[in-house]
């Protein structure tokens, strides 16, 4: 089993940054892949990031692109989620969640793919 417990959410104004961590604990050498997920009031848990352990290739969706920047140390089994020039609308829950498999394209964007998820954190970014 693995353990995902996220932490650094928090109120910030537009064009801010915050910096997510996601710590893992338990088998930590299954991991494969890491991802972030969001959930807005009112919507649906959509993908934002996801980078491979081994390799740290990493996948942004399009609307984060070029603001945040995702980062692993592997010695501390965490998954940074660098978010900058925050807005409004990344107002959210933030989610880590972990697979042991290697996900292919569409996979690492599915919530529903990865073996274990963390309990999020609150991210609000103030107008």
């Amino acid at each position: 089993q693995v353990q995902l417990v996220e932490s650094g959410g928090g109120l910030v104004q537009a064009g801010g940054s915050l910096r997510l961590s996601c710590a893992a604990s338990g088998r930590t050498f299954s991991i494969h892949t890491t991802g972030w997920f969001r959930q807005a009031p009112g919507k649906e848990r959509e993908f934002v990031a996801a980078i491979t352990w081994s390799l740290k290739d990493t996948y942004y969706t399009d609307s984060v692109k070029g603001r945040f920047t995702l980062s692993s140390d592997n010695a501390k089994n965490t998954v940074f989620l660098q978010m900058n020039s925050l807005k409004p609308e990344d107002t959210a829950v933030y989610y880590c969640a972990a697979d042991s498999t290697p996900l292919a394209s569409q996979q690492y964007r599915s919530w529903y793919e990865y073996d274990y998820r963390g309990q999020g954190t609150q991210v609000t970014v103030a107008s």
